[in-house]
């Protein structure tokens, strides 16, 4: 049996449908193929006679009122094939159309077209969710089918609104009704290529192992597509990956045949099997007792081994002559990432890139133990008599900075509440379509919460994070409104902590340099005693300076953003509350280090880290980048964009004061620190999760859902402007 897609496939037409389902089930037809039929969605012709209908799609309330009120048309008329006026309101998203005619009586469950669909489902073709919920509200039935035996649930699928799905499943549609040829939603969503969806269906419940009535499951059906995000999905999900159909095709047999092979194994790969679908499994002594939390191990791993790398590294290039030294350190180094790389084939999914792993943490992790042990053996013993007071600021700074370090990366962010069961979840789903709010911007899908102000999901906390500043990789943790302060005083400590080891290597060579040999290869007589005195404290010294760099670049851009009162990602998007707008100059922040993403792309993507969201019309498709080089990656993972962006647009005169004008969030430079550092809540230890202060006042960011209002120079409270970005 081979696999046939459509060469059209159905959207969402320019003109007017008229009322036929936008696609039909994948069926198996009589030449055994596997087809996908379409139904042409022209315009239904207008005739004098039929005029109430015209209206109905302008949303002209006041020419049908006079109609109603002639007695020429009454709420229950249809035309010939069943179609009402109340179709066509919904059709178009004539709101207030839809209200006056459910008012006037008309039927909400009125069958009509070739379809035989009801209003709802009309709407939920054009994925018009606002309609949808006005009609369910007046008594539509969500189970009610069409001529085809697709239900409201199946139409909205095929369009991909992950906010209509949202919608409609809490309206206690089984998530796995079928169709009339077996398949179910999840089916659908995985043919379509709907990694999102295929998630909400899959965290909903539903049936991965389900089967149409010719056997294929939904993984079958995500094959036929070639999605590697919904393969991806429904094999982490535990779909069989041997399930037959009733002819004896595999999921690998399909691939083959709709030749999308290189993503069933990509998506394997991902989900830890080999091509042929089999686990990967690891054996080494002890690996049965040590593997048996993996992703426990895999965490332990990834931060620790960077200790050993550096390490190694730093030994190598100390004690061998330079022009040897440094290759063969580099070599090992290569060899040893080399050997992560070997065993982040058998992570598990979401842990299968360095970037999802703690190994940056462990990298400075490693550089802040090697410091710290080199500074206790070598340079506190010869210098504590010459520098009793640098030695000791030298040890209160290293102190700080590995508590606030790993406060930083153990403390909570300031995750948002989750809900606790479907009746809240409902109950804030009403609420944000009565006050016209339930979109991307105001409610989360994976989280199903209602998203605070300032706040952000991060796709590798899986979380929503209150006032979100960004995810960093060296923490291993998201910024936010509980670890914010302690992740600046992480990096002053820091700031501080390498000028006083400078400081100290400089005092403690004019010590040891006196007594040592001044031959070496390629150095003059002066470096050469330097060198031989002790190479290993000047490797690690010099290995320290080098974090002066991001250091310094990320400390000014936190600087300028709290004296704005932004945060790193408002500061990235051009974030306006309420309307979303972004500037040119933060559209060029796109910092991985301040930001956990390489494009602004990506950084929009991250909201459901589900991928592109089906929802957007195409206007709003995310900009594809070519891929960047090495150097440009490392660039923006050290914040070098980040910090020049800031350096050049942080304050553009008067321009950038009107913009922060606007901003909701912002008293003045003064106010903004103030708030920062006077905040109540103890600098060692936790607080309370979500709370902060703003304009003096303790507020709590996971609970903002309206931008405060700002008290004028005059006196008394003035409007907040919203055409402009923080």
């Amino acid at each position: 049996m081979s696999l046939i897609e459509s060469s059209a496939q159905s959207t969402a037409a320019p003109n007017i449908p008229n009322g036929k389902a936008a696609a039909v089930a994948p069926k198996l037809s009589d030449s055994n193929h596997v087809e996908l039929e379409n139904i042409p969605t022209n315009e239904r012709p207008v005739n004098p006679d039929e005029d109430i209908m015209q209206l109905a799609r302008m949303g002209d309330i006041s020419a049908i009122e006079s109609l109603y009120d002639s007695g020429k048309f009454d709420a229950t008329y249809c035309d010939a094939e069943g179609i009402t006026p109340l179709h066509w309101a919904a059709i178009n998203n004539q709101y207030a159309m839809c209200q006056f005619l459910i008012k006037a009586g008309a039927d909400v469950n009125k069958k009509g077209g070739e379809s035989v669909a009801t209003p709802a489902m009309w709407a939920a073709q054009r994925c018009h969710y606002y309609t949808v919920h006005l009609l369910l509200e007046h008594g539509a039935d969500p189970l009610v089918t069409d001529v085809q035996g697709y239900n409201i649930l199946h139409l909205a699928t095929f369009e991909g609104n992950i906010f209509l799905l949202v919608l409609l499943l809490h309206q206690s549609i089984p998530v796995d009704v079928p169709d009339s040829h077996g398949h179910t939603c999840l089916m659908w969503a995985a043919y379509k290529g709907y990694p999102a969806c295929v998630d909400l269906f899959l965290r909903w419940g539903a049936d991965v192992h389900a089967a149409d009535e010719t056997g294929f499951t939904a993984l079958h059906w995500a094959l036929v597509k070639g999605s590697q995000g919904c393969i991806q999905k429904l094999v982490e999900y535990g779909a069989d990956r041997f399930a037959e159909t009733t002819t004896g095709k595999t999921p690998a047999i399909t691939a083959d045949e709709m030749k999308t092979s290189r993503m069933w194994h990509r998506a394997l790969k991902e989900c830890g099997y080999d091509e042929n679908a089999m686990p990967v499994t690891i054996s080494f002594p002890m690996s049965s007792w040590l593997l048996k939390d993996k992703r426990s191990f895999m965490k332990k791993f990834f931060f620790f081994w960077p200790f050993l790398i550096l390490w190694a590294m730093l030994m190598v290039s100390s004690h061998m002559v330079v022009f040897a030294g440094i290759p063969i350190a580099l070599f090992i180094g290569y060899g040893l990432q080399w050997v992560a790389q070997q065993v982040m084939e058998y992570a598990p999914s979401d842990m299968r890139h360095f970037h999802k792993t703690p190994w940056l943490a462990g990298i400075f992790a490693a550089t802040l133990f090697w410091v710290g042990l080199n500074w206790l053996t070598k340079i506190l013993p010869r210098t504590i008599s010459a520098s009793p007071f640098t030695n000791i600021a030298f040890g209160t700074m290293y102190s700080l900075c590995g508590y606030f370090y790993f406060c930083t990366m153990v403390y909570e962010p300031g995750f948002v509440p989750k809900l606790g069961g479907l009746t809240q979840q409902k109950t804030v789903i009403d609420e944000l379509l009565s006050i016209w709010k339930f979109d991307e911007q105001n409610f989360c899908v994976p989280c199903m919460v209602r998203m605070p102000l300032r706040s952000k999901h991060c796709k590798r906390c899986n979380r929503c994070v209150a006032k979100h500043d960004h995810h960093c990789p060296w923490v291993y943790n998201c910024i936010g409104v509980n670890n914010h302060r302690h992740f600046f005083l992480y990096l002053i400590t820091l700031e501080i902590g390498i000028s006083l080891l400078v400081r100290l290597t400089i005092s403690y060579y004019e010590i040891i340099a006196d007594g040592a040999s001044s031959e070496c290869n390629l150095l003059g007589p002066g470096f050469c005693k330097v060198v031989n005195a002790d190479p290993y404290t000047l490797v690690v010294a010099f290995w320290a300076t080098l974090q002066l760099t991001w250091v310094t670049m990320l400390l000014f851009v936190q600087l300028v953003q709290i004296s704005r009162a932004v945060t790193t990602w408002e500061n990235m998007k051009g974030a306006n509350h309420g309307h979303g707008h972004g500037s040119k100059a933060s559209e060029a922040i796109t910092s991985a280090l301040t930001a956990g993403t390489t494009s602004l792309a990506g950084a929009q993507l991250g909201h459901t880290g589900l991928g592109p969201d089906p929802a957007l019309p195409p206007t709003h498709a995310p900009r594809h980048h070519h891929k960047a080089g090495c150097f440009a990656q490392w660039k923006k993972i050290l914040g070098v964009d980040t910090f020049v962006e800031t350096a050049m647009h942080g304050y553009e005169g008067n321009r950038n004061r009107r913009r922060a004008a606007r901003n909701p969030f912002s008293r003045g430079t003064c106010s903004n620190c103030k708030d920062f550092w006077c905040d109540p809540a103890p600098v060692f230890g936790k607080r309370e999760n979500g709370a902060a202060v703003l304009g003096g006042e303790v507020i709590n960011y996971t609970m903002m859902y309206e931008a405060p209002s700002r008290q004028s120079s005059r006196g008394g409270y003035q409007s907040v402007g919203t055409d402009d970005s923080v």
